[in-house]
């Protein structure tokens, strides 16, 4: 008979007393990191005694929360609670630094909003985690409190040419400096190491936030951001909500760049926040490009933002493209001219070699057995499958039987092989996918760079030819046009005040005569007028919703039949549901820009209530980069 097992009493470990609760303000309204979506409001907890002087606004605090321990932000201290019953009084404070204001914490709350998501999710991204290394060895810094006064309307500074736009934002920053602190939001890593460089031969102290700092780093800089002395401070997209001391003007560094979007939910974007955060903190707003995303055109249009520009003359000439050929006949001449004095950037549409293989006989595209095309990584190299990775060596045509290649969508490399042939006896620097040069020698050469990866000269190029230029405007997503603009505007700006650009490109193409008088505008209101015709953004505000797809039409429907009853917004259109790779579907909504906040919190309740029953909750992105 097997032994009894023997009972063991399990005894519950009571809290340690926390004493007597503070005399002034005992009661602290935190924002609580719940993890759970719709559990999103406030929450109040008495501040012990022992903590009274440490427990201010925007300092993180450890409290009981659901029978556990977690992290919250006090955001305000109140004589009285606003429910009866008992509160639970703070654990302890985490850190003696505060780290958001006021200020920042109205502006989670204000975002939070729009984007339909719980304001965690923001800090989540904009406030970095805390080391205890740095809270001890660090001054306690009291930020002043935000002058809230009002904003003067928002500015978009287009940059000029035969200067790099790194270069051009030190008279930009110098000039905003003279006011106070100025925060810059860039794009990329590269983008802020070029504008660090520039600012910090001008200035003498500019701090950096960015989440490729270490820990320690990173979070010293935030700390020292908050100093009330007039400081510089470039950053990436969460920069944007850094509580920086004394700020007066916030620029966003090339605007209608994708990588100013979130990727993770609720995918905010830099120009949103930063319009919110001038409007409610009175600080100057700057955005900056070669040019203006249809969003910034859209408010220019509408006298929201003003459009400053520089007009001057650029030398452009366009050349038809040859069938076949990477350069027509006629554009050697021009390239043997600008070589004789110094170097001439190519731009070439995509990386590799060659992207696609095609009969030279019959034109067929090569595919694999199992169904991928074939792309070619160097000229000495077998075709390749660019799904399964089978090399194919030898290689026949299986609708003729002919082994003789011809190669479409010509890659960098391809590129580089043919323009050294044609121009014998110049050195090759090609900056594309991991090898990405930041500038050249001054020198006469051939320089080769994708989309992004162009490099600077001294002094500037003595011609730019854009290679396979149609190929950038036949991108199918909604911002294709927008991208293929600033690109080319970039590119164009890279070029000596003598230079000269060269577009592989029908003559007729209205980006020819917009470079050639350096202004865009004709291109934005051309298309702004076509996206106002179709209803689509920015005209309207858009949220894409993304589900399993087999949930998708029951939601769909809900939102039809909420639609019909008046429950949403009479000028809301829900298009969809769209069926995406792995099991999941999307649905797109347009709704007006003035019944946005009435359909955002329809969306916001609908997230809630699947919160409440535990259904997964849907990847919801407000006004997207594309739908």
């Amino acid at each position: 008979m097997a032994a009894p097992r023997l009972f063991r009493l399990k005894a519950e470990v009571a809290p340690a007393p926390s004493g007597p609760i503070a005399q002034s303000r005992p009661v602290a309204k935190v924002r609580v990191d719940t993890g759970v979506f719709h559990l999103d409001q406030l929450y109040e907890y008495t501040v012990p005694e022992k903590l009274s002087d440490a427990a201010i606004v925007g300092v993180r605090v450890q409290l009981p929360f659901a029978g556990r321990e977690t992290e919250g932000i006090i955001t305000s201290r109140v004589a009285h609670p606003d429910r009866a019953g008992g509160l639970k009084p703070i654990t302890k404070v985490l850190s003696p630094h505060a780290v958001a204001t006021g200020s920042t914490l109205k502006l989670f709350e204000r975002a939070a909003q729009f984007y339909c998501c719980n304001p965690w999710d923001l800090i989540r991204s904009a406030i970095p985690p805390r080391v205890a290394s740095v809270d001890k060895s660090f001054p306690i810094v009291v930020a002043p409190p935000a002058s809230n006064g009002a904003a003067a309307t928002p500015i978009f500074h287009s940059f000029a040419p035969y200067k790099p736009a790194h270069l051009q934002m030190v008279e930009l920053v110098r000039a905003a400096n003279k006011n106070g602190s100025v925060l810059i939001i860039a794009p990329d890593e590269n983008d802020v190491e070029q504008l660090v460089a520039a600012l910090s031969a001008a200035f003498e102290k500019v701090l950096t936030l960015t989440s490729s700092l270490n820990r320690e780093i990173r979070y010293q800089n935030y700390l020292q951001a908050q100093r009330p002395s007039s400081s510089i401070v470039v950053g990436t997209r969460s920069a944007v909500f850094a509580p920086v001391g004394n700020l007066k003007t916030l620029i966003i560094y090339k605007e209608s760049s994708i990588d100013h979007y979130e990727i993770r939910s609720p995918g905010w974007n830099t120009s949103t926040i930063a319009q919110m955060r001038s409007e409610n903190e009175g600080i100057s707003l700057i955005y900056t490009g070669f040019s203006p995303s249809l969003n910034v055109a859209y408010q220019v249009d509408q006298k929201k933002i003003k459009y400053i520009s520089r007009r001057v003359h650029v030398d452009v000439q366009a050349y038809y493209p040859s069938e076949g050929a990477l350069l027509p006949g006629r554009i050697f001449s021009e390239i043997k001219k600008a070589l004789n004095h110094g170097a001439v950037l190519f731009l070439a549409p995509r990386k590799g070699y060659g992207n696609a293989l095609l009969c030279s006989h019959c034109r067929n595209v090569a595919y694999c057995d199992c169904g991928g095309r074939l792309s070619v990584a160097s000229k000495l190299e077998a075709p390749t499958c660019v799904h399964c990775g089978v090399s194919h060596s030898p290689w026949k045509c299986r609708f003729c039987g002919r082994d003789k290649q011809y190669l479409a969508g010509r890659g960098i490399d391809r590129a580089a092989e043919e323009i050294s042939r044609a121009f014998p006896g110049y050195p090759v620097v090609i900056s594309a996918g991991d090898v990405i040069k930041s500038s050249v020698e001054a020198k006469p050469s051939l320089v080769l760079s994708t989309p992004g990866a162009q490099p600077i000269i001294p002094g500037g190029y003595q011609a730019v030819v854009i290679l396979d230029a149609m190929r950038f405007f036949s991108h199918t997503d909604i911002n294709g046009q927008e991208r293929a603009r600033e690109l080319i505007f970039e590119t164009a700006s890279l070029i000596q005040e003598k230079g000269r650009v060269l577009l592989v490109l029908d003559e007729v193409h209205p980006i020819v005569a917009s470079v050639a008088r350096w202004n865009v505008a004709p291109l934005l209101k051309r298309e702004l007028g076509e996206r106002e015709e179709l209803a689509l953004p920015p005209k309207v505000a858009s949220a894409v919703l993304v589900m399993e797809a087999l949930t998708a039409p029951q939601i769909a429907s809900g939102l039809n039949k909420a639609l019909a009853e008046g429950r949403i917004p009479s000028s809301t259109r829900i298009y969809g549901p769209t069926i995406l790779p792995k099991s999941q579907a999307k649905i797109v909504i347009h709704v007006s820009h003035e019944q946005w906040p009435e359909l955002g919190k329809v969306l916001h309740e609908l997230q809630r209530k699947r919160s409440i029953s535990k259904k997964d909750l849907l990847t919801l992105r407000i006004d997207p980069y594309s739908l």
